[in-house]
Formats: C-alpha cells, sequence, structure tokens
C-alpha cells in the first residue's frame, strides 16, 4: 500500500509538472530562471525566487490579463518567491489623481501563500502590502502571518486597527523587516476577485501620519510563497491598473 501511495504521489506530481509545462510552452513568454523577468507594454513580470531553501518554479504570461506560475517550494518556513507584474508610477501621493485596480486569481487549496499587492515608495522606506487571500486566518495567525511590532504570547500578529478603506475591511499592521517599514492590509473577508481603491489607501496612511506624501515607485501585484510542495498552480486573471 506504501509502494501504491508514493507511486500515486509521484504520477501527481508528474501531472501538475507537466500541465505546468504545457502552459509555459503555450505562453507568449515563459522562464524557470530564478530572477526572470520580462517586459511588455508598460508592466515588468518577475520569477523573483528569492528567499533560501527554495525549489522550482515557472512563471508564463499571455498578456496584463493572463500570467500564473507554477512553483514547487519546500514544506519550510520562510517566503521563497513573489512572482509578480509590477507597474512603476514615479508620482507624489498629492500628484495622483486615480490609482484603483482590479483582480481575478486562481489559487491553490494548499501551500502556504498569500495573493497580495506589494507597493513601494521610490526610496524604499514603506512597503505597502495589501493581502487579498492567504493560507493564514483574519486574527493574524496561521501558517503566515503579517509583519508586525507586537505578537501574541502564542506567536499571532497584533493588529493596529481595523478600518473600512479602498472598498475593503481590512486588519491593519505595522512593523520593520529590519530595512524598511511595513504597512499590512489584510483582508478581513478572503477574495479572489477584488476592485481596490489604491489612492484611497495611500491618502489613509498619509493622513494617520505613518507616512509623507511619498513618491510611489512599484506597485506590484503576485504571489507571496512560502510552500507548495508537490508544485502547485497561480493564475491572474483580468489584472488592470487605472491610473493618472
Amino acid at each position: 500500500m506504501k509502494l501504491i501511495t508514493n507511486f500515486r504521489k509521484r504520477a501527481a506530481g508528474a501531472v501538475l509538472a507537466i500541465c505546468a509545462a504545457s502552459a509555459a510552452l503555450a505562453a507568449t513568454w515563459a522562464s524557470s530562471d530564478q530572477w526572470g523577468s520580462w517586459s511588455n507594454n508598460g508592466y515588468t513580470y518577475y520569477n523573483n525566487v528569492w528567499g533560501s531553501g527554495h525549489g522550482p518554479q515557472t512563471i508564463w504570461v499571455n498578456s496584463v490579463s493572463d500570467w500564473g506560475v507554477w512553483s514547487d517550494q519546500p514544506n519550510t518556513g520562510g517566503i521563497k518567491s513573489y512572482p509578480n507584474i509590477t507597474k512603476y508610477l514615479g508620482r507624489r501621493i498629492s500628484q495622483i489623481g486615480n490609482l484603483t485596480s482590479h483582480i481575478q486569481t486562481t489559487v491553490p487549496s494548499g501551500g502556504a501563500w498569500e495573493s497580495t499587492f506589494d507597493i513601494w515608495d521610490t526610496n524604499h522606506r514603506y512597503e505597502i502590502m495589501l493581502w487579498l487571500n492567504y493560507t493564514g486566518t483574519p486574527d493574524g495567525c496561521g501558517n503566515v502571518k503579517p509583519i508586525s511590532y507586537n505578537w501574541t504570547s502564542s506567536g499571532c500578529a497584533i493588529k493596529v486597527t481595523s478600518v473600512f478603506v479602498g472598498g475593503k475591511n481590512w486588519n491593519v499592521y505595522r512593523g520593520s523587516n529590519g530595512a524598511n517599514q511595513v504597512f499590512t492590509f489584510e483582508a478581513l473577508y478572503k477574495t479572489n476577485n477584488a476592485d481596490i481603491d489604491v489612492k484611497a489607501i495611500l491618502n489613509w496612511l498619509k493622513n494617520q501620519g505613518w507616512m509623507g506624501d511619498e513618491v510611489i515607485g512599484d506597485v506590484q501585484f503576485g504571489f507571496e510563497i512560502t510552500s507548495s510542495a508537490g508544485g502547485m498552480n497561480f493564475g491572474s486573471q483580468n489584472f488592470s491598473i487605472n491610473f493618472w
């Protein structure tokens, strides 16, 4: 029975790898390189396998509204990768008239990961994460947790506040990764389909006095993957950034 079970596991992994390979072969661009990147129509796509102890990963792209990744990351702690699509803005918050985004995703049922925006000022002093779906829990616990200055005795991140802004309800966390401040907006209700008013969130942060009128650089969306053992597929559909 054990031999049959192991065979089934290997067979399932082979099917996943074949499906990923088929998607990559059919794509306009694909890469299994750790730092693979491709720019097209004002956007840049990054495979971005940056964490220690990482496994193989392949990103594929057909268009802004159709790209994805197959990732096989071991079941160990620590973020392994952040495959993403990036749009550079280069404008102060007060000079942004509109910054909204729509996203639909397909994500696996297992593993440890977040589907998240990652927004940076040009000096990389502030990082703003908008977690839309994730395998942890909305109270800062589970197998993925936001960065926080404060933690419970059981190891859960402690939120600063809860707020409705940008079209969604969030639990908000503040912390530092040692290089910059991190603000994490963790969606109270997980979703694979969202319209987000990013400008409203930036204004809210500025109005709290947590950051100034910063020049916003990279607006990224992707999948921050801690584990996806055996190979798992993540997809992004109908993505758009509306900016003026």
